[in-house]
């Protein structure tokens, strides 16, 4: 018999970050943050940082798939369109979010992020996955997929 922790998924709210619970038969549908009344997806990267890192990288139960990167990066600029048609691809499943090595520096010396852009896929809190060099929509689609597994 399931519990009833194993037919819900925690998903951290891309606005307010706050964690809400959402049926896993559900996770298909558009749900909203029980405290801004966002969606809870929006096809779209969420932007990360220090204050929301946690709640998406280790305490949702949805992976995410963080793009470290820098506004002087030229293939992270090149990459940032293809990164955002991922979103619409991979979400609801898989959340993505982009840090801005420059304003994060302490997250990305912690991940010891030597190059950008660098996409890293994160399971609560672990890390399961990690590319570097810019990518075309296609690529991050299928690394991704193949790396939640």
């Amino acid at each position: 018999m399931a519990t009833q922790a194993s037919n819900t998924l925690i998903i951290a709210c891309p606005v307010c970050a706050t964690l809400n619970r959402v049926p896993r038969q559900k996770m298909g549908a558009s749900g909203t943050c029980g405290k801004c009344k966002s969606a809870l997806f929006s096809a779209k990267p969420v932007i990360v940082t220090a204050a929301n890192f946690d709640a998406h990288a280790a305490r949702s139960d949805v992976p995410l798939l963080l793009d470290f990167w820098a506004s002087w990066c030229g293939p992270c600029r090149q990459m940032a369109p293809a990164f955002e048609a991922a979103a619409r691809q991979l979400e609801p499943w898989m959340r993505l979010g982009k840090l801005d090595t420059e304003a994060e520096q302490a997250i990305a010396g912690r991940y010891d992020i030597r190059s950008i852009p660098t996409m890293i896929l994160f399971r609560k809190g672990g890390e399961v996955a990690r590319q570097a060099g810019a990518m075309p929509e296609g690529a991050i689609v299928n690394w991704a997929r193949s790396a939640a597994r």
